[in-house]
């Protein structure tokens, strides 16, 4: 699975996903693109999965133009993300294209 993660998650989490290709904004070189910018770059390049801490993007978007899926993660602290990479992966599983997957942390 091709996984981009939004610039507002720590870079490490890639690291974490190491069964799937996962790639970060900066390193595609779109860091600071806007939501709109950014889907339809990821669409573009085949990206199956965007994953960010943008709880906003749900609301400001029409994800189902899409051929990806977006996870939403409830915040974008690094401690709370590593010690939920479980959750992340368990969302993976369940990402369907067009479609918001919501993990809560319980922060």
């Amino acid at each position: 699975m091709r996984i981009l993660l939004d610039e507002n998650l720590p870079h490490r989490l890639r690291l974490l996903l190491s069964d799937h290709d996962a790639r970060t904004t900066a390193y595609q070189g779109w860091a600071g693109l806007t939501n709109g910018a950014l889907l339809k770059a990821a669409d573009d390049a085949g990206f199956d999965v965007l994953i960010t801490a943008d709880q906003g993007i749900q609301y400001q978007q029409n994800i189902t133009s899409y051929r990806l899926a977006i996870i939403v993660l409830s915040t974008n602290k690094k401690a709370l993300i590593m010690a939920n990479v479980d959750s992340i992966l368990s969302s993976l599983a369940a990402a369907k294209k067009g479609l918001i997957v919501l993990v809560d942390f319980g922060n």
